[in-house]
């Protein structure tokens, strides 16, 4: 298929676009380009032919000719999208809408969200399907919701939109993002020595490498249409449900000579939600997720120890969305709005 892969350069784009050239597929990007200085590791260049930048500012005549768009882009977490809601909407929620329309106009037959189980919010210890109650905490997660909501009022005969709830993405990639829970962990344990938590470590959290991830969306896209068609999946395992107390143990045991610490003003955090797998596993059963917990901490530490990563860096903005948005905005390359000066 001709693909539009939106958010190409983002943390999952970096992992995704090669999986789905391997798989033969041609692919174009969309993407602010936000994060293009952003390095990790062995830096291999995104080199996609693109239709334009910033995703407010897309047309029809740009999604022309495609068969299918993977629509990753976005205000990517809950801190980020708490600069400002009114963005967060602007750009979630709004902008995204907006291309989809756009998408169906122009003659797209596939639409893959990447959604979150975000989307569940607060919750308690059963773990929830697709038919459970929308409960969002956060700006980022009512974007989400707002954006399934708007597909499936698009959804027909001739345009199959797709809803791929995510757990929290974990895993290496050129584009790393170290505000993730376990990709967070893993650089405090590595660079100072101890495994450090912010919430007192109650909450559950369904978690997915980026490489799993991906797989699932190149399923989604290659699948028949009677499968996917105005459908919603959790993406991910169910033994891939943990405390996030449970991680920190994880990352603990993987790193050596550190200890567990919990920050002095650690309380609950809000967003705790568990949830069952059990659809993507009977609706594909070929397919193999093949990343745990303790891998992904062992590939992280592989990756920070390759990298010579120093708290200095994991505590700067650099791998952290919000901070690498503020100093854009600080140094005047980027506005208000968010758009390039």
């Amino acid at each position: 298929m001709k693909v539009l892969v939106t958010g190409h350069q983002g943390y999952i784009g970096a992992c995704m676009v090669p999986l789905l050239q391997a798989a033969g597929h041609e692919v174009i990007g969309l993407d602010s380009a936000w994060f293009e200085e952003q390095r990790f590791g062995d830096d291999r260049p995104i080199l996609l032919p693109t239709v334009g930048g910033d995703l407010r500012d897309s047309k029809v005549k740009d999604l022309r000719g495609f068969e299918a768009v993977v629509h990753l882009a976005g205000l990517s977490n809950d801190p980020l999208g708490d600069i400002d809601a009114g963005l967060t909407h602007e750009i979630n929620t709004v902008a995204s809408v907006r291309l989809a329309e756009m998408a169906k106009e122009a003659g797209v037959r596939r639409f893959l969200f990447s959604s979150s189980c975000s989307t569940y919010g607060a919750a308690g210890d059963a773990p929830l399907d697709e038919s459970a109650d929308f409960n969002p905490v956060t700006p980022y997660a009512v974007s989400k919701v707002e954006m399934e909501q708007a597909l499936a009022e698009l959804a027909d005969d001739d345009f199959s939109p797709a809803y791929l709830r995510n757990a929290t993405a974990y895993g290496v990639s050129s584009r790393l993002r170290m505000d993730l829970v376990l990709n967070n962990l893993v650089a405090w344990a590595y660079t100072t020595g101890k495994v450090r938590l912010l919430s007192d470590g109650s909450p559950w959290r369904p978690i997915v490498h980026i490489e799993d991830m991906s797989r699932v969306f190149l399923a989604l896209l290659e699948a028949p249409r009677e499968v996917i068609h105005d459908q919603a999946f959790n993406v991910g395992r169910s033994e891939e449900n943990f405390r996030i107390r449970e991680l920190a143990e994880i990352v603990a045991e993987t790193v050596p000579d550190c200890e567990l610490e919990i920050a002095p003003d650690a309380g609950p955090d809000k967003r705790s939600y568990r949830v069952d797998f059990s659809k993507l596993e009977s609706t594909f059963p070929d397919l193999d997720l093949q990343w745990t917990a303790r891998r992904g901490a062992q590939e992280l530490l592989d990756a920070y120890r390759a990298a010579g990563l120093t708290f200095e860096q994991f505590d700067g903005p650099g791998f952290k969305r919000l901070g690498t948005i503020q100093g854009l905005i600080a140094a005047g390359r980027l506005d208000d709005s968010l758009r390039w000066t």
